[in-house]
């Protein structure tokens, strides 16, 4: 009984696994009356809403370990394609753990858990044959709210044309509070990655919730270099001196596909960090009234392009200045996100900073077919979904990607 594809149970079989059990865990939460009146005052202040921070955390930790005991009961040496839901239903909020285990090889009495990933089957073979070792599945969140104080003021400023800074400050703190938190659940975890990290941004209790899973791994590419005996100075985790990347001392990010990833690497290019930034802009009501006239009529309308076209570069150069600060060589899979709030417009780049690493390499010379093939649905229906299915491309069908 597994969720694993045909296509990832042959791209792991190609690693030396077999699949294993569908396993599932989850866990029903309520608010409580303290909660929500704690997490509408610290609303009203803007920034993180800590109450509920915690208990979403609280819901997806609560949810993960059953998955993982149940896992261990059934047997195996890993979990593969872990999901982490939220739902709401009858005023209450369900967390919502799904995955397989996997053997190695035939299945074995006495098997340990050794491993969970936020990959499914063909994600774990791109990240396996780019010499990635999975640790564990790890999430960063945070929910946030703009606030009364920081909603007046950008209100205030909307009516000028041009960035709002209050908006930007609070949703850029927010954005890397859920990297910083990933990033210490694997230095926790003892490795030297998170990969194929997936973002999401929810809405929950009347705030929003920004959501970082991946999985924490390490390469011998980022092995650490051990402190000189008797040094009383903390040491850095850097790669080998025979190295060429300088490494941030922090686990390095990459929200790159698995597939994306085994490409970069097979260029000999190391993930160092997920970049992103963040700039909320107004048109202002001058600039409103005049774009309200010219949609009358047929034709570009100029306020608006320069407008959007202002804040994607202003977005992109946050994340080249970013890249630029940890010594980069470039940033691939730049995307941007748009959001409109209030009239208010929110642009998103987000990328991944890679350098260049000598002698790095794949361990094959090209993914086989099966790694690359996104399995078809064969249950089409109004409210079909993808999140109750470990494996099968999960993240493809839900994420932000």
């Amino acid at each position: 009984m597994t969720g694993l594809s045909g296509n990832e149970m042959f791209c792991l079989n190609l690693k030396g696994y077999s699949p294993g059990e569908l396993v599932i865990g989850n866990s029903v939460f309520s608010m409580g009356f303290a909660g929500a009146l704690g997490a509408i005052g610290r609303g009203l202040m803007g920034g993180e809403v800590t109450e509920i921070t915690n208990i979403i955390h609280e819901g997806r930790i609560e949810a993960f370990d059953r998955m993982a005991r149940e896992a261990q009961a059934h047997g195996g040496v890993g979990i593969t394609g872990v999901t982490n839901e939220l739902r709401t239903f009858h005023g209450h909020s369900e967390f919502l753990s799904v995955a397989s285990t996997v053997h190695r090889g035939p299945a074995a009495r006495g098997e340990v858990i050794e491993f969970s990933t936020s990959a499914d089957g063909q994600e774990l073979y791109c990240q396996l044959d780019a010499g990635f070792t999975p640790v564990r599945f790890v999430f960063g969140n945070v929910a946030y709210s703009v606030g009364v104080a920081g909603g007046f003021l950008g209100k205030l400023k909307s009516l000028a044309r041009g960035e709002i800074k209050e908006f930007s400050d609070v949703f850029n703190r927010t954005r890397h509070l859920a990297l910083d938190r990933i990033l210490a659940e694997a230095r926790a975890a003892g490795a030297d990655a998170v990969v194929g990290i997936e973002t999401r941004t929810v809405p929950f209790a009347g705030v929003h919730e920004m959501l970082m899973m991946g999985t924490a791994s390490r390469h011998p590419a980022l092995a650490v270099r051990q402190p000189p005996q008797g040094n009383p100075l903390p040491y850095e985790p850097g790669p080998s001196p025979n190295k060429q990347a300088a490494y941030p001392a922090q686990p390095v990010s990459s929200d790159l596909t698995n597939e994306e990833m085994w490409n970069v690497v097979h260029m000999g290019y190391m993930p160092l960090k997920l970049v992103l930034g963040t700039a909320v802009y107004s048109l202002g009501v001058i600039g409103g009234i005049k774009a309200m006239l010219r949609g009358f009529a047929r034709g570009e309308i100029p306020e608006l392009t320069s407008l959007v076209y202002d804040a994607r570069e202003h977005a992109i150069g946050l994340i080249r200045d970013e890249a630029g600060a940890i010594g980069a060589d470039d940033v691939v899979g730049i995307r941007t996100h748009i959001t409109e709030f209030g009239g208010l417009l929110e642009f998103l780049a987000i990328g991944t900073a890679i350098k260049r690493v000598g002698g790095l390499t794949t361990l094959s010379p090209s993914l086989p077919p099966q790694a690359i093939m996104k399995d078809k649905d064969t249950w089409i229906g109004e409210h079909a979904t993808q999140i109750d299915r470990p494996g099968g491309a999960h993240a493809a069908q839900t994420g932000a990607r």
